[in-house]
């Protein structure tokens, strides 16, 4: 007998379906538990060795070699609040002669109540970080629990990137260069400022900013052949955004958007203005993407080339096929698998995802 439904329930199906991701998944592929049980893996990287340096957002950084997990000592106070913590991790190009590990982690020093984002480097000997030093802090805190960015990157000149989210304060932070937050920043290796940073000669500015109007950027990359700085970053209810970051651009946040308020409401009723960047591609509805690399070995085959993205909201690796800098087919690789909330391609050339409640999971293709 074949249910016959009410036409309005058939229109709630449809719209329910309208929410949903609809990108195609592609089912050759598989994965392998390489680092077990981890709760939010917010950051990781190898060392020389082939081991694993892993941030747990709740304030701790293990060390994981041969199947054997270490806790590293020597980390400053975290701030722990909301979607900051401690969250990404990087080594210095030259990290087999000085050994520095730079972190990116929320902070209750400086002015005001709560927290920001911080970039800080240390030296790494055995399981201790010694040496510490901040060099960059975001003013002012902020007791929002939302939005603290944070990728760091360092390029092929040595230049190290790092993200900041906007606070949760759109109309006053994204849009402004007087205030940190809701920006794509350059510093040296050592945290001084590259004199050739865009607003480095302009008065009452934040001479660390590279780029601005950016909401909450999880994302952030080098491009294995232009040496570019790609970044995705999280849009309201839609509107999540891949950008290539180029100096003293603003990328519109949130004057213009492709989201909506979260309670369906507008905040913006522009998509484009002059003088404000198109992202390269967005998502609506939102993934809510975190964690991005490229695939660039051999391992993979034709997938070589392809830009991977994790979502949080569906639970699954984007696998974004590019040509002449865009976005042309979307595939779902580890369906299902949980909130994917980091990439990196390994030493050897695989790619090796942190996923929430999971761990550290190695992509393995048919």
């Amino acid at each position: 007998m074949k249910l016959k439904l009410p036409i309005i329930g058939v229109i709630f199906i449809c719209i329910l379906t309208c929410a949903q991701d609809k990108n195609p998944v592609n089912s050759k592929n598989d994965y392998e538990i390489i680092v077990p049980n981890l709760k939010i893996p917010w950051g990781f990287t190898f060392l020389p060795d082939g081991s694993i340096l892993i941030t747990e957002k709740a304030g701790e950084l293990i060390h994981f070699k041969n199947n054997k997990k270490t806790k590293i000592s020597g980390l400053p106070e975290i701030y722990v609040r909301g979607q900051g913590g401690l969250m990404d991790i990087t080594l210095h190009p030259d990290f087999k002669n000085n050994a520095l590990v730079y972190i990116s982690y929320a902070s209750s020093e400086g002015e005001g109540l709560g927290g920001n984002t911080t970039i800080a480097f240390a030296k790494l000997k055995e399981h201790k970080l010694t040496d510490w030093k901040v060099l960059y802090k975001a003013k002012p805190n902020s007791r929002k629990g939302q939005h603290f960015g944070s990728r760091l990157q360092f390029d092929n000149k040595g230049y190290l990137f790092f993200s900041i989210g906007d606070r949760g304060n759109r109309e006053e932070n994204p849009q402004d260069i007087t205030r940190d937050c809701g920006k794509i920043y350059r510093i040296n290796d050592d945290g001084t400022i590259p004199e050739d940073n865009p607003f480095f000669d302009k008065l009452e500015v934040k001479k660390a900013i590279y780029s601005y109007g950016h909401r909450n950027p999880q994302g952030m990359t080098l491009h294995p052949k232009t040496g570019e700085i790609w970044t995705h970053e999280h849009g309201p209810k839609g509107g999540d955004e891949i950008n290539i970051i180029k100096a003293g651009r603003n990328y519109g946040w949130p004057v213009i958007s492709y989201g909506v308020n979260y309670s369906g409401t507008k905040f913006t009723e522009i998509t484009e203005k002059e003088g404000m960047e198109q992202p390269l591609h967005y998502w609506d509805p939102s993934i809510a993407p975190s964690g991005m690399a490229f695939i660039n070995s051999n391992k993979y085959g034709t997938w070589k080339g392809n830009l991977l993205v994790g979502s949080l909201k569906f639970q699954y690796l984007d696998m974004c096929t590019l040509k002449d800098n865009k976005v042309v087919k979307e595939e779902r690789l580890l369906n299902g698998i949980g909130r994917v909330r980091c990439i990196e391609q390994g030493p050897d050339g695989y790619i090796y995802i942190g996923v929430e409640n999971l761990g550290i999971v190695k992509l393995l293709k048919q």
